[in-house]
């Protein structure tokens, strides 16, 4: 039998399959010796598991063989193939799709051999704040699994956090178009433009010695928010978007609304806080 497979049954099924995947991803080939369709998927499966050489383990059911698991599982119509982890059913398709589209199922299931390196990136740059070696690391990442968009868009998050902007955005442009739709690289873009609003801002000082002298400078108060966001203090930002919106939605081309939304979008469009003012910023505007 090639390498990775094993023929279960209904004794040996919950060792191999439920125990077996909180360790290791299994999937799980239901069967039949007369099923033609079976003919032609089982070897790509067997194929798939000797190349991914221990990534997952493939277990082979015969479904005539073993009624008992066809029915705990819903098996109506073979093959059918279902993907295990920590115990539980994660994934499944029927039929037999070609190749690619297996590999495809492969890959949502299957950690990528370099996920442990983009691990061991964060933690480097966590505990020391190194950008070159956290690069370094995700680069040898990158050389392992050179499709992986995750990679590059963990390699940007790190330009934007050492203040390289224009190499973050260049990473973020390379990205493809369904990638740069993501909630995370939406989140980045916002980090990477409100970064450069609080780059050209004055001290929060001399801001605030503005605003008080004049409550109408708005110029002052959206410097102060870009201020505030790249101290972290959110709240304090909203508050001055939310003041120029009131005071002048037209101001800048409704920059007040506007960054208030890059705002959201860094905070992850959630939260206790960005719920707070997106009503606010609704009963303002209304």
């Amino acid at each position: 039998m090639p390498a990775h497979t094993i023929d279960v049954d209904q004794t040996s099924f919950d060792e191999v399959v439920i125990e077996g995947s909180r360790k290791t991803p299994v999937v799980v080939d239901f069967w039949a010796p007369w099923c033609g369709p079976c003919r032609a998927l089982t070897p790509t499966l067997e194929k798939l598991a000797a190349e991914y050489a221990g990534r997952f383990v493939l277990a082979k059911i015969n479904s005539d063989e073993n009624p008992e698991l066809s029915a705990r599982y819903s098996v109506r119509g073979i093959p059918n193939v279902k993907a295990f982890a920590d115990g539980e059913v994660v994934d499944e398709f029927s039929g037999a799709l070609p190749e690619g589209q297996v590999r495809e199922f492969l890959e949502r299931l299957v950690p990528s051999p370099a996920d442990d390196l983009r691990d061991e990136a964060a933690a480097v740059y966590a505990q020391t704040r190194d950008t070159e070696r956290a690069l370094e690391i995700l680069s040898r990442a990158e050389a392992l699994d050179a499709s992986n968009d995750d990679i590059r868009i963990d390699r940007a998050a790190l330009l934007a956090d050492a203040g390289r902007r224009d190499e973050a955005n260049q990473v973020l442009a390379a990205l493809k178009p369904l990638t740069q739709m993501s909630a995370r690289v939406n989140a980045l873009k916002a980090k990477l433009d409100l970064a450069e609003g609080a780059a050209d801002a004055d001290d929060i000082g001399e801001l605030e010695k503005r605003i008080a002298a004049n409550a109408d400078d708005l110029d002052a108060r959206l410097q102060l928010a870009h201020a505030h966001t790249a101290a972290q203090s959110y709240r304090e930002a909203l508050e001055q978007l939310l003041e120029i919106v009131g005071r002048d939605r037209a101001f800048g081309e409704d920059a007040g609304r506007k960054t208030m939304l890059k705002v959201f979008e860094l905070l992850g469009n959630s939260g206790d806080l960005v719920s707070e003012f997106r009503r606010r910023l609704a009963r303002t505007i209304n």
